[in-house]
């Protein structure tokens, strides 16, 4: 009798597929380069503002900035939402003085580069209104700079609302007339909400360039990021970790509202689909 038969040994699978392979390159091909910007750009600045102490103190004295970019940013974007949207309202309109008005804003605005229009509003168009009306709040520097950014982008979002309304077929018009809605309920009920898909992504691009330009209110002495940075090289001397900063936290805000741009582009599209 000879030794033991060993039993069948199970046939192993030369590469299974899906596993042992989590991140291909295939995988990274496909993801966004500014997703891969993002991560890279947080772990440096991750690394270094817990390696290095200047670094650290640098960002320490930055990040109360960051919070007041932010709020400049949201507050003069959503200004320049309502005025876009009231001097487009105006383009569209068959009645020739809202016509001749939302034309006027929008060409003139349009037509100054916004740093000047920035400058002007807060140094001449408020202290003015201050002075007429009494009101010490308009010349706050914050409300200086809402105003400026807020005015100067509502013409640019003003053709973007007027393109988006007018990529709607008329027959939707005609048709929501023709059930007896008024002119402002047609628009309210039926345009705007097809409008709106359309004009997202367009609208989430203005705000990223937005945030950027929110940097131009420095020249009025809003203490957001690149004023605060400044101060601080002023103070201590330290303009390549200093503007490093900078530059690294204006970057992980852009990027961060890029993809919430991705995002609403997406949303769009599926509602498109649907």
């Amino acid at each position: 009798m000879g030794p033991p038969t060993p039993p069948p040994q199970p046939e192993l699978s030369p590469e299974l597929p899906g596993r042992g392979r989590l991140l291909s390159w295939g995988t990274l091909e496909r993801a966004p380069w500014w997703m891969l910007a993002l991560l890279i750009g947080g772990l440096l600045a991750l690394l270094g503002i817990l390696g290095s102490p200047v670094y650290r103190e640098t960002y320490n004295f930055l990040a109360p900035a960051v919070i007041v970019t932010l709020k400049l940013a949201f507050a003069a974007y959503g200004l320049a939402m309502i005025l876009g949207l009231i001097a487009a309202l105006g383009q569209l309109s068959s009645h020739p003085v809202p016509y001749t008005l939302a034309r006027l804003y929008v060409e003139v605005v349009r037509g100054v580069p916004l740093l000047v229009q920035l400058i002007y509003i807060a140094f001449v168009v408020t202290p003015v209104l201050a002075d007429l009306t009494g009101q010490r709040w308009l010349r706050s520097d914050m409300v200086r700079a809402t105003l400026g950014l807020g005015i100067g982008y509502g013409a640019y979002l003003a053709e973007i609302y007027r393109a988006g309304i007018q990529s709607i077929p008329r027959g939707q018009t005609e048709a929501a007339r023709s059930l007896g809605m008024s002119p402002w309920l047609a628009m309210r009920h039926v345009i705007l909400p097809q409008a709106i898909r359309v004009i997202l992504p367009p609208l989430g691009n203005d705000f990223v360039a937005m945030l950027k330009d929110s940097s131009l209110a420095s020249v009025i002495s809003v203490q957001e990021l690149t004023y605060t940075g400044s101060l601080l090289n002023a103070r201590t001397f330290r303009s390549f970790e200093t503007y490093n900063m900078v530059a690294l936290l204006y970057l992980i805000m852009t990027l961060l509202g890029s993809l919430g741009v991705r995002g609403l582009e997406r949303w769009a599209g599926k509602g498109y689909r649907h």
